[in-house]
């Protein structure tokens, strides 16, 4: 029984932890309220003060997550949540972790996610808090973290009290606990999902308040970036701890919880390249608001299924009691948002069209209708079990055959789009200029053939990866050389440079993809104590087959020591938690740029035994896959910044309609990174400059206060070249 001074902190605990929830539920209602106030009343005073309400919400959800950090850190056994994940054995770092590893936790953190995001909203936007368009938008952050306060104030309590008595735990899943990338996996993946929720409410904003031009576009565009690489990251990070710790030697095994994450990725992917057409020609708003409402309406729908207890899953946290509120949260973000952009539908008609589908914003709409086809084949798939067992009270399962089998043709074409896309200009382009912009990287497409033919490739679907690979990375490849050409290392930054980039890192891991699911070997291994087995061209060797004790005697571990070609020795493991009475299998994994041995230890081996039977796996290209991951990344990073061609948010960049700034046909595409157009090109910067109602930033910018001057080019240029500068000033 614990003592009085324990039974206080115990009460601390929980009665700090749920002050926090308190104070942050009713940090984020007040906020809400006085911004709806002060927008109706247009009174500047009140929406300036309302950002405050931001930086107290997140005090509250500091201070809860502090506490249950100390609750976790003290085994505070007096708490329910303590109770089911806290244990006197678990090591320092899987404790911390323990916050995240079951319903209540998962949901603090992130509510505590969501408060960082709306006080650095009210931060990034202090300066204009008096704005209407940044008033509504950050309303829509109060109410989203409202609704979540509620959620962890309530039915997902982490501060319930627990049954008394109660002095150990089984802690964290033991899935959880024998591998370092569950400290970061859940916390990256929760920035991608709680990221895109600051697009959505400035989308949301435009469309309340009727400011549907392209400057909100440009405020968001960072916010969204960010959000995808983390979500991005966080999903590759996903696949390395199911690729480490799960010993099925996969790292994607479109499980429910795995499509939940994968879903707000493809509408994001989808809405970050969209969006460029509506900045450059002011089309596709339609489809960007669309996709932006989509992405984040995804991530509650994938926080449903995860925590609803709906799926079966390795990943899913179990039956939960905030189903019911996650669905209904899902749904009246759908219905709210379908409702105003049926309400705005007059005003979110395009200024221009797309002239020919051989164009770059063709290309971008087709690459919006491949990435919601793709959405919908995984969605369908995910909930279609869930549909057939409310509705025919029966089960059945989509397996990973569905999933195969569609996503491989779509992902041809969207690697045949990376290839094109970039090599084309804007509006229209010829035949001649896209066989002389397509002529190295189809030689690129053609050496990748090859050389997969002589390495032993075969099968059509995997050889048209890699040619559509190479060819993907040639175009990309051409990009960045043009514009390290003209701008030296600064050619690499900027939004299209730093995007072709992406594109890299994307192409790894696709081919990485395509060749670790094609080529794979596996076979069963019967290893005897100084016999060398040779299989696919390795050698494995049995040392011994021992136990060990681990982590205070609370895990018991089966090793076979393997002497993997004659070189270093692997370990892989079946360790028994003693607590919980789990068994994990631990495979042991030789990782090299050409290939990966995975070795498994199969049931049924005895300490001291002369002979194991392992399960042995060559994995052709996966460190490919991590590399392409931090290539993204870098990517990201790059294209955050601008390149050399800088334009203000808040330049109009809609479709011309005469006048000052008119398009001449044929203009430069992106290919002429750095290379700033004259006046009215195609494939300039500014397709219209000064032309009020021509789609631009109307709800940020008056367009009547423009004005245009050259400016000279820098010394080292080889040729003259010619930029707009203009000058904006706030309404």
């Amino acid at each position: 029984m614990p003592g009085p001074g324990g039974v206080i902190a115990a009460s601390l605990n929980s009665a700090f932890g749920r002050a926090g929830l308190l104070l942050m539920l009713a940090s984020s209602v007040v906020g809400a309220l006085s911004l709806v106030s002060g927008i109706r009343r247009h009174d500047t005073r009140l929406l300036r003060q309302a950002p405050r309400y931001a930086w107290l919400a997140l005090g509250g959800s500091v201070l809860a997550v502090v506490m249950m950090q100390r609750a976790l850190i003290t085994r505070d056994f007096s708490l329910a949540y303590i109770q089911q994940v806290g244990s006197a054995d678990t090591p320092a770092l899987y404790n911390v972790a323990a916050m995240w590893s079951a319903l209540e936790g998962s949901i603090l953190l992130w509510a505590l996610t969501l408060a960082a995001f709306t006080a650095a909203v009210a931060w990034r936007f202090r300066a204009r808090s008096g704005d209407e368009l940044v008033a509504w938008a950050l309303m829509v952050m109060f109410v989203v973290t409202a609704f979540f306060a509620v959620l962890s104030f309530g039915p997902a309590d982490p501060f319930a009290a627990g049954a008394p008595g109660v002095t150990s735990g089984p802690g964290p899943n033991p899935l959880l606990q024998n591998h370092i990338l569950v400290l970061f996996h859940p916390p990256i993946l929760y920035l991608g999902y709680v990221g895109f929720t600051v697009p959505f409410a400035f989308a949301i904003a435009a469309l309340v308040t009727g400011r549907l031009g392209e400057g909100w576009l440009m405020e968001t565009r960072r916010w969204a970036l960010f959000s995808w690489a983390f979500l991005s990251i966080g999903i590759l990070l996903g696949g390395w701890w199911s690729y480490e710790v799960l010993g099925w030697s996969g790292v994607w095994a479109w499980d429910p919880v795995e499509n939940a994450s994968l879903l707000p990725w493809l509408t994001g992917t989808a809405y970050i390249h969209s969006v460029l057409v509506q900045e450059r020609r002011g089309m596709l708003r339609v489809w960007n608001l669309s996709l932006l409402i989509a992405t984040f309406a995804l991530t509650i729908l994938g926080t449903f299924l995860t925590r609803s207890g709906v799926i079966q899953s390795v990943h899913a946290f179990g039956d939960g009691p905030v189903g019911t509120w996650l669905l209904s949260g899902f749904a009246v973000v759908v219905v709210v948002a379908l409702g105003l952009i049926g309400w705005r539908g007059d005003r979110l008609r395009s200024p221009g069209s797309i002239d020919s589908p051989l164009s770059r914003e063709g290309a971008f709409l087709a690459n919006n209708v491949v990435f919601t086809v793709f959405a919908f084949v995984v969605l369908l798939g995910t909930i279609f079990p869930l549909l057939v067992e409310a509705l025919q009270d029966r089960q059945t399962v989509v397996g990973a055959p569905y999933f195969d089998r569609l996503s491989m043709p779509i992902g041809l074409v969207l690697l045949f789009l990376m290839a094109v896309a970039p090599v084309l200009p804007w509006r229209k382009a010829s035949t001649e200029l896209l066989s002389t912009r397509l002529f190295w990287p189809g030689w690129c497409g053609v050496a990748a053939l090859a050389i997969a033919v002589l390495v032993g490739a075969t099968g059509w679907a995997p050889l048209l990866a890699f040619a559509l690979g190479g060819f993907a990375a040639g175009a990309a490849l051409r990009q960045i050389v043009l514009a390290t050409r003209r701008q030296g290392l600064r050619g690499l930054v900027g939004r299209a440079n730093g995007g072709m980039i992406v594109h890299l890192g994307v192409i790894m891991i696709a081919v990485a993809l395509a060749a670790s699911g094609s080529f794979t070997h596996s076979a069963t291994l019967t290893l005897e104590t100084g016999r060398a087995v040779e299989w696919a061209g390795h050698t494995f060797e049995l040392q011994q087959v021992q136990v060990r004790t681990l982590v205070n005697g609370s895990r018991r571990a089966l090793e076979a020591d393997i002497v993997l070609d004659g070189g270093d020795v692997h370990t892989p493991a079946i360790t028994t938690y003693l607590n919980q009475g789990f068994t994990v299998g631990t495979p042991a994994v030789r990782t090299g740029l050409v290939d990966d041995v995975y070795i498994t230890l199969e049931q049924g081996a005895e300490p001291g035994a002369s002979t194991a039977v392992v399960r042995a796996f060559v994995k052709p290209m996966i460190l490919w896959l991590w590399i392409g991951g931090a290539v993204m990344a870098i990517g990201t990073l790059l294209a955050a910044f601008p390149g050399d061609r800088r334009r203000r948010p808040t330049d109009p960049t809609s479709a011309p309609i005469g006048g000052v700034g008119a398009a001449r046909p044929g203009g430069a595409g992106a290919d002429d990174a750095g290379a700033l157009p004259a006046t009215g090109s195609g494939g300039g910067a500014h397709d219209v400059v000064g032309v009020p109602g021509a789609g631009g930033s109307d709800d940020l910018v008056d367009a009547r206060r423009a004005t245009t001057r050259p400016v000279e080019p820098s010394r080292g240029r080889t040729r003259r070249r010619l930029a707009w500068r203009v000058g904006w000033s706030r309404p």
